[in-house]
């Protein structure tokens, strides 16, 4: 607090409450002279937290949560055959047969490096004589927890994708089979559950409403890493709303808390013993935890796993349209204030979007009233709407907004890009050449479009990644076949006071759209 003496004491008690930046402020203002005998900033100050231990947390959810063993007649992935390790001086082939990690990478890291001078492995070995069917063997192991007293269980669809059989195993060691009841790759979360026969009551934990939570808040990560059974680790939620680029539905938590191979599929706890992820991915250079895990946050999981459960699958909302980001480029060529939104780059054939009138170089701004921050915002949210359900959707057109009413429907499966073809060329108008040269690029001219003969390196063009092959179909959504109707388009534009335009391009991956330059001089 800055200690002040100023020749109006009446404003002394009012000051003495403001930063010394307000006070500097106030004294510029006024003209009011002031003499400050002591000045600093106060540092940041905080309680710390009380977290003695989190033994009560882990005692309460341990019987709750189990491993996953997965058997089908795939052949065990050989990745992680090729790790080299040191345990205490002695070396893998010193460990004891019976030693948990030798078990496991004999299992699941390639069982004829690790088996040694110990003959056929009697599980596995020499039981495939002529005739005989394939039989089941251990081709992954994972994660889970209860999610209800009667039995499911929620873990990674990469875990039990495919499996034909599952076993899960509860701390004390009990071994249940069970059956997998639906899963959906879009999330990476898959539902089992115990036999039918099995009628007793399990401990079972709860999601947390995630939206509670606050980066640097403890979490607690239970889970069964290298097959070593319950293991338990504790951190922070490092970051929220991580994109990992595993789906258009990416929205994970970052967690420091060690997670390993054999941790996928089970749950990171609040300290309230409320599951408030559930782990699926790290990322590691070596193989190894580095303390960067990423969680699948309740919020998602918590609805998706209660379609699973009712119904074995889960129905989301279908817009049909393919999208990408309003760059601020983007957004200068459109003359749109803010760079938000989703660009639609192509609606797909007899989409619900298709259907309503959403166009090619529609921004979609907003739905239901809400705007829309990007594509994976988007995506989200028409993911989590009911097919069938008729809602309004903004988009940006010609410079204006508007709003159309579009019917979702049902997305069945993955969507399929259409290949693009080239077309015999032909040469560009030679009037309009050195204009297109101005911009970095020349073009050849044909039917559905003009293909990019050459791309200046220096160029802007360049810069945005314009390449030679790829194929020019529209500027500023307005149908392009030649050079003179790029120029014509674009002479609009600066006429319009805009300083950039919007190409539509295709290439051998689809399309997309890229904002040029088009300031002369």
């Amino acid at each position: 607090m800055a200690k002040i003496s100023a020749f109006r004491p009446s404003l002394k008690a009012a000051l003495q409450t403001t930063t010394v930046a307000g006070l500097a402020a106030v004294m510029l203002a006024t003209g009011i002279p002031a003499r400050v005998t002591e000045s600093y900033a106060e540092a940041v100050s905080v309680q710390a937290p009380q977290v003695a231990s989190f033994a009560d947390v882990v005692q309460a959810v341990s019987p709750a949560v189990v491993s996953v063993r997965v058997e089908s007649d795939a052949k065990p992935s050989n990745d992680e055959s090729n790790f080299s390790f040191n345990f205490g001086g002695r070396g893998f082939d010193e460990l004891p047969d019976d030693h948990p990690l030798k078990r496991f990478f004999r299992e699941f890291g390639g069982q004829d490096q690790f088996r040694g001078d110990r003959g056929p492995d009697r599980r596995f070995g020499d039981r495939r004589g002529p005739g005989r069917k394939p039989h089941l063997r251990p081709t992954a192991q994972g994660s889970g927890f209860f999610i209800s007293e009667d039995g499911y269980i929620v873990t990674n669809n990469h875990v039990v994708s495919d499996g034909s059989a599952f076993t899960v195993v509860m701390n004390d060691g009990t071994e249940l089979k069970a059956t997998l009841v639906g899963k959906d790759s879009r999330t990476d979360l898959a539902v089992l559950k115990v036999d039918e026969k099995d009628k007793r009551k399990f401990t079972y934990v709860s999601f947390a409403d995630d939206s509670q939570i606050r980066v640097g808040d403890w979490v607690v990560a239970v889970g069964n890493p290298f097959g070593l059974g319950g293991t338990v680790t504790a951190g922070i939620i490092s970051a929220r709303g991580r994109d990992i680029g595993s789906g258009p539905y990416d929205d994970y938590l970052q967690v420091d808390a060690a997670v390993n191979r054999g941790n996928s599929g089970g749950p990171t706890f609040n300290l309230n013993g409320q599951v408030v992820g559930i782990n699926t991915a790290i990322f590691s250079p070596s193989g190894g935890n580095v303390g960067i895990a990423f969680a699948i946050p309740a919020s998602v999981a918590k609805g998706v796993v209660a379609n699973l459960m009712k119904d074995g699958k889960v129905d989301r909302g279908w817009l049909g349209v393919q999208i990408q980001p309003v760059s601020r480029d983007i957004a200068d060529s459109l003359g749109l204030a803010d760079a938000a939104g989703a660009l639609v780059v192509e609606p797909q054939a007899d989409s619900p979007g298709a259907k309503a009138g959403i166009k090619k170089g529609d921004v979609i701004t907003a739905l239901e009233g809400e705007p829309v921050k990007d594509p994976r915002d988007l995506a989200r949210r028409v993911a989590d709407i009911a097919p069938g359900k008729t809602v309004d959707v903004a988009v940006w057109r010609d410079g204006k907004s508007q709003t159309i009413k579009v019917e979702i429907g049902t997305l069945a499966g993955e969507a399929i890009q259409a290949a693009t073809t080239t077309d015999d060329a032909a040469p560009a108008d030679e009037s309009s050449e050195q204009a297109l040269a101005d911009l970095g690029i020349s073009v050849t001219a044909g039917d559905d479009g003009l293909t990019v003969s050459s791309v200046d390196p220096d160029s802007d063009a360049s810069d945005r990644g314009l390449k030679e092959g790829d194929r020019i179909t529209s500027v500023n959504n307005q149908t392009v076949k030649s050079a003179d109707e790029v120029m014509k388009v674009i002479e609009a534009a600066r006429k319009d006071g805009r300083s950039k335009a919007l190409f539509q391009v295709e290439t051998k991956d689809g399309s997309r759209f890229l904002a040029l330059p088009i300031d002369q001089g």
